[in-house]
């Protein structure tokens, strides 16, 4: 029994002196230093084909057996975060309990031999007493220490003060900031999600397809799009695209907004950016027929698969799809429809239909019926990225305690004074030194002004 429990004590001892060690901690950043950098040069969540033609089969299946597709929500990632987590816990409180003893203490101890060894410190000689001195002395000392006490010593008596006992705590509150901050990247890694969503002109989802695996994630509120506008510069690149978008619950419209890029729509948590948009297939497209002998043209408006009797008696004509970009002959022809004219008593031929080029049917089927494009429906989808990160407000909360950490760390300390006057004769004379947990140079002056003030 005593064997098992010392066997037990010794592993503990162990396990605690392991996420004690500054080495770990200094192992696990430069892990995740290491694989934030892979993160970075992998891009993430993008779809398998893409994976697969990047690099090909066989390391598709080996990165992706290691999830490094979507490495930062991986078991691995987490796993690190966590080990880290427990670290900086388990290191701030085993050097805790010395510090512990500095801050909390009622009665701080002073040893003036300590301070009559300091080089820095000023001495001079007066001809009040030590009494006189002691009434004119004290006020000034408390003036700028809120810690002060009166010893006497073998020749006369020390005045001690400190101040600022507790900034000693602002490294601990780095850390309390760093364990927020894991702890958020933590919540937002595990419970958080990302996804889009694409939303025609006027209809409405209540689910997104995750970024990660594809999955469909159903949102507690439905999402319509009221409307989307595009801007254009002159050279055709969109200079600004806009969504209207509508929150609905239970069918009652809660909330309606505007999304730009940059300028996303919270609700509940939930993060809607304006993403990207996308042309759907028309509906209608207005064509012209003309008879190149009679010169007379027809208009007609006609949907996908909708079959038109020509006038004239010229046969039939029907739309059979359209593509956004079209290669003949080596050149693009951008967006262009494609359909199929069966002349009267003739064999079908196929037509095609650029949008840019009114006169390609012209010049290369060169037959008595000319089709053109004049114009068809504009309608487009909004992309939506969706995202929602529950760890973010503690986050948040770790980045504001890491700044008063941080002022804490670099701009305040822990000073400690002595003021000793003893008898000397008829005289008494005079001894001010000072310690500082940080920028002992600014309590070098500070001990010169107090000097100073006391009547060097």
């Amino acid at each position: 029994m005593m064997n098992k429990n010392t066997g037990s004590a010794d592993f503990s001892g162990r396990l605690w002196k392991l996420f004690a060690s500054i080495k770990l901690t200094v192992t696990l950043l430069l892990s995740l230093a290491a694989t934030s950098i892979l993160g970075t040069i992998i891009p993430q969540n993008k779809s398998a084909d893409a994976y697969l033609s990047e690099y090909g089969e066989f390391f598709y299946k080996i990165l992706s057996a290691f999830n490094i597709f979507d490495m930062y929500h991986s078991w691995w990632f987490q796993a690190l975060l966590l080990i880290l987590t427990i670290n900086v816990v388990v290191c701030s409180i085993n050097r805790f309990s010395a510090l512990w003893k500095i801050i909390f203490v009622k009665t701080p101890l002073f040893d003036v031999s300590k301070f009559r060894n300091l080089s820095d410190k000023e001495e001079f000689t007066d001809s009040r007493s030590p009494e006189d001195l002691k009434r004119i002395y004290v006020p000034i000392v408390s003036r700028s220490f809120g810690y002060r006490r009166i010893e006497e010593t073998d020749n006369g008596f020390c005045i001690f003060a400190e101040k600022g006992r507790w900034t000693r705590i602002g490294v601990y509150t780095v850390h309390l900031s760093v364990i927020l901050l894991l702890i958020g990247s933590l919540i937002g890694s595990i419970f958080g999600f990302a996804g889009f969503a694409n939303i025609p002109e006027g209809e409405t989802v209540n689910n997104i397809r995750l970024n990660n695996t594809g999955k469909t994630q159903r949102l507690d509120f439905k999402i319509r799009c009221d409307d989307f506008n595009i801007k254009f510069y002159d050279s055709g690149t969109p200079s600004e695209y806009r969504s209207k978008l509508t929150i609905l619950e239970q069918g009652k419209s809660i909330l309606t907004r505007d999304i730009i890029v940059n300028a996303p729509l919270r609700y509940k948590g939930i993060n809607i950016f304006q993403a990207s948009y996308g042309e759907l297939p028309p509906r209608e497209i207005a064509l012209n027929f003309k008879n190149r002998v009679t010169g007379i043209s027809y208009k007609k408006k006609l949907s996908v698969g909708q079959q038109f009797d020509i006038p004239g008696d010229m046969g039939q004509f029907v739309i059979k799809g359209h593509r956004d970009s079209y290669g003949f002959r080596g050149h693009d022809l951008g967006k262009t429809f494609m359909g199929i004219l069966t002349p009267k008593n003739g064999s079908p031929v196929h037509v095609i239909l650029p949008v840019r080029f009114p006169f390609f049917d012209d010049r290369i089927r060169n037959d008595d019926l000319i089709v053109s494009v004049e114009d068809y429906d504009h309608r487009y989808y909004t992309g939506l990225q969706v995202t929602s990160d529950p760890g973010v407000l503690v986050v948040y909360s770790g980045f504001v305690i890491m700044i008063i950490g941080c002022f804490i760390t670099f701009f305040m300390s822990h000073q400690r004074l002595c003021v000793e006057i003893s008898k000397s004769g008829k005289k008494s004379r005079i001894m001010v030194a000072g310690t500082a947990s940080k920028n002992r140079l600014g309590m070098q002056s500070r001990i010169k002004k107090i000097a100073k003030s006391m009547g060097k």
